[in-house]
């Protein structure tokens, strides 16, 4: 399998340990990522100011992918929502495509139907499958306890994702997550968004939002809460000691990035799949998995 890996905005600057890791688990499984330079901000920062640039910005990503003739495989679940829809307007909507191609023929591309964009999980999920995933494991991560956090964007609107999962009652994401031996531990308001979303506008209730999913996962005593999205993990990692100050708890809750886990299981060294790059530090999980730094 061959996909233009879309890194977007968020993972060059501050989540290279899911960059790392994807790669490492993509080689373990024989897909080959392609690297486009020319790839730039999918719109989503600015989609609820300017719609109309937005789209633009996505066209012209899709535009280049397809004058490669590259499939893309995202990583983050806001880029993967605002591809999709994006391809799915231009795609029914012959006046709106004109619009945009009017607009990308100044830079000398032109906007096709019929781009392919997954989800880096959905990938893993759908096209390789928890069996052959299975196959490559190098050991049974059966010693440790994780929560997963699916994200909003990554099955909603559910229209985009042709019924790949039940946004109401998903279930891939676990079922990824368990086949490495760990055990998948559920939690209330499991899909509650992270807060990220209103960060730059209302702090203080994105941070209530991320308190209450920490709340509720460290509850369980689980080793570690398992994410598929860079800002996700930004609101429950990089903002974890931010929470703790700031309303007077402590978690201590390593937040991993998927590819990191399966990483484990499949033998990679920690060192490869970016866990020095943790904010908070892993060492329990690392322990438990029988593996050192």
């Amino acid at each position: 399998m061959k996909y233009a890996l879309f890194l977007g905005c968020t993972i060059p600057v501050r989540g290279q340990n899911y960059e790392m890791s994807a790669r490492e688990v993509a080689k373990k499984l024989d897909i080959n990522f392609v690297d486009i330079p020319e790839f730039s901000c999918c719109g989503f920062p600015i989609k609820s100011t300017n719609s109309e640039a937005s789209l633009v910005m996505a066209a012209r990503n899709l535009a280049i992918a397809a004058k490669k003739g590259e499939k893309i495989c995202t990583l983050c679940n806001a880029c993967t929502s605002v591809l999709t829809e994006a391809n799915k307007e231009l795609s029914e909507n012959k006046e709106l495509r004109e619009k945009v191609n009017k607009e990308l023929k100044k830079i000398g591309l032109e906007y096709k139907p019929g781009v392919e964009i997954k989800h880096f999980a959905r990938i893993l999920y759908e096209d390789v499958g928890v069996d052959k995933i299975e196959k490559k494991l190098d050991k049974k991560l059966d010693k440790i306890k994780m929560s997963v956090h699916y994200g909003c964007h990554y099955l909603r609107p559910e229209e985009l994702y042709d019924g790949f999962d039940d946004p109401e009652n998903p279930s891939s994401l676990d079922n990824l997550v368990a086949v490495t031996g760990v055990a998948v531990v559920d939690y209330r308001n499991k899909l509650e968004c992270c807060g990220g979303a209103i960060l730059g506008v209302e702090e203080d209730i994105a941070l209530s939002m991320a308190k209450d999913k920490l709340d509720n996962v460290t509850r369980n005593k689980v080793d570690a809460l398992v994410t598929i999205c860079p800002f996700c993990s930004i609101m429950y990692e990089d903002n974890q000691r931010k929470i703790e100050s700031k309303f007077n708890v402590e978690y201590n809750l390593p937040v991993l990035y998927y590819p990191q886990v399966l990483g484990l299981a499949m033998g990679v060294e920690p060192k490869l799949l970016g866990f020095r790059l943790n904010k908070v530090k892993a060492n329990n999980v690392l322990e438990k998995a029988g593996v050192e730094m």
